[in-house]
C-alpha cells in the first residue's frame, strides 16, 4: 500500500476544554491562541458579523455567488450589466470582481497594518477550464490560468487569486508567481500536490524577486478525506476512523512550518484549513475548528461560525498535536494516498466546474425576472 511520506510531530498531549470568560468568546479565543479565521463566505451582511468575532480575511467561489445574487440585493447592479449588453458569462466575472472587491475593502485596513501578512480575500478564477466535457487541453488551460491570474489580480492589494491544485492549476504556478501575483492554491488533498504548488511558487517568485512582500497559502480540504476513507476504508479501526482529514492536515501542516522556516521570509507562508465543516451529523460543530487550531488560517462557512459560538468553549493549540502511534500506522498502513488523490480530484473537479454553471444558470433566470419586471 503506497502512502506519503510525513514528519510525525509531537506525541499527543491532554486538552483541556474551558468555558470562556464572559468578556471573550469562541472565535476570539481560537484567534488569541494562534489561528488567523477567515470567513468562506462574501456576504457583506456576514463579513460584518463576523469581523466583530475576529474574522481578518474571506474567501469566494460560485456557489457563495450564487446565493448573493439569488438574494436579490444586487438586482439593481446586474440589471445595469445586462442593459449594457453583458452576456451571462461576463455578468458573472463582473459581480464576481465586483462582491470581491467590496469584501477586500473590509480588510484592506488589517492587511495595510500587518503589511500584507493578512486581510486578503480570495478570487476563484474560472472552474470550468477543469470541466471534464468542455475544459480545453492542457497547454491551453495552464495558458488561462497564467492569463486569467494577470487580469483579475491587476491593480488589487488585498486579493489572493486561487488556483486549484490539478495538474493544470499546478504547471501555471511557476509563471503566476513570476509575475508577481499572490497565489491562494486550492483542492489539495496531499503532500505530494502540496509539495509541487509550494516548489512551483517558490521558483517563480524567486524569478521575480522582491521575496520582501511574497506571500502565498495552500489550501488543504480536511472533511473531504474523512467522507473518502468512512466510504471506500472501512476497514480502518473506529479510532482511527473520522481522523485521517485531521491527520493529513497537521503532517502537511509541519512540513510546511519547517521548509519555509529556513527561507527566513518576513511574511508567514501558511496553509489554509479549509473545508472545515463537518459531514457527519454525529460529529461535534467544532470537531476540525478545535482539532486544527492555534497556527496559520482556518476559512470557516457562516454556519460552522454561529455554531462554534454557540458552543461556549474556549480553544488552546491543538495543531502540533497527533492521536496516538496505533492510530497513525493504522491510518498508514490502510490509506492509499494515492487513491484517495484520484479520487477526491475527480469528484473535486466536478465539484469545482458544476456550481459555475448553476451560477450561469441563476444569472439567466435573474435575465429573465428583471426583463418582466
Amino acid at each position: 500500500m503506497r502512502s506519503l511520506r510525513y514528519h510525525h510531530l509531537t506525541p499527543p498531549t491532554l486538552f483541556i476544554v474551558e468555558r470562556v470568560p464572559a468578556m471573550s468568546s469562541p472565535l476570539r479565543s481560537l484567534v488569541e491562541c494562534g489561528t488567523k479565521l477567515w470567513l468562506d463566505s462574501i456576504d457583506p451582511d456576514e463579513i460584518q458579523l463576523n469581523k466583530k468575532r475576529g474574522a481578518t480575511g474571506a474567501t469566494s467561489n460560485p456557489i457563495i455567488i450564487s446565493k448573493l445574487i439569488n438574494t436579490g440585493r444586487f438586482d439593481s447592479v446586474m440589471q445595469q450589466l445586462f442593459q449594457q449588453g453583458f452576456d451571462d458569462n461576463a455578468v458573472a466575472w463582473q459581480m464576481t470582481d465586483k462582491l470581491v472587491s467590496l469584501a477586500q475593502k473590509e480588510f484592506i485596513s488589517t492587511w495595510e497594518r500587518t503589511l500584507g501578512n493578512d486581510g486578503y480575500v480570495s478570487f476563484e478564477l474560472d472552474p470550468l477550464l477543469e470541466d471534464n466535457q468542455l475544459g480545453p487541453s492542457h497547454e491551453e488551460r495552464v495558458r488561462k490560468y497564467i492569463e486569467l491570474g494577470k487580469k483579475w489580480s491587476a491593480s488589487q492589494k488585498n486579493r489572493m487569486i486561487k488556483v486549484p491544485a490539478t495538474a493544470a492549476g499546478l504547471d501555471a504556478l511557476e509563471d503566476l508567481a513570476a509575475a508577481g501575483i499572490t497565489i491562494n492554491v486550492t483542492l489539495i488533498f496531499t503532500e505530494r500536490q502540496y509539495e509541487i504548488a509550494r516548489e512551483n511558487l517558490w521558483r517563480g517568485r524567486q524569478r521575480f524577486g522582491q521575496l520582501d512582500n511574497f506571500k502565498s497559502v495552500y489550501s488543504i480540504f480536511v472533511s473531504r478525506v474523512d467522507v473518502y476513507t468512512e466510504q471506500h476504508v472501512t476497514n480502518l479501526t473506529p479510532q482511527a476512523q473520522g481522523l485521517v482529514g485531521i491527520v493529513n492536515a497537521k503532517r502537511i501542516w509541519s512540513s510546511n512550518q519547517a521548509w519555509w522556516r529556513e527561507k527566513k521570509l518576513p511574511l508567514e507562508q501558511e496553509i489554509i484549513f479549509a473545508s472545515t465543516g463537518t459531514k457527519n451529523p454525529q460529529d461535534s460543530p467544532d470537531k476540525y475548528v478545535e482539532a486544527l487550531a492555534g497556527s496559520d488560517i482556518q476559512t470557516n462557512p457562516p454556519e460552522t461560525n454561529d455554531a462554534v459560538e454557540k458552543l461556549g468553549k474556549s480553544y488552546m493549540r491543538r495543531v502540533n498535536q497527533l492521536p496516538a502511534s496505533e492510530i497513525l500506522n493504522d491510518i498508514d498502513h490502510k490509506v492509499d494516498m494515492t487513491l484517495l488523490e484520484e479520487t477526491l480530484m475527480r469528484e473535486g473537479t466536478e465539484k469545482f466546474a458544476d456550481p459555475f454553471k448553476q451560477l450561469l444558470s441563476n444569472i439567466a433566470e435573474k435575465r429573465r425576472k428583471l426583463a418582466v419586471a
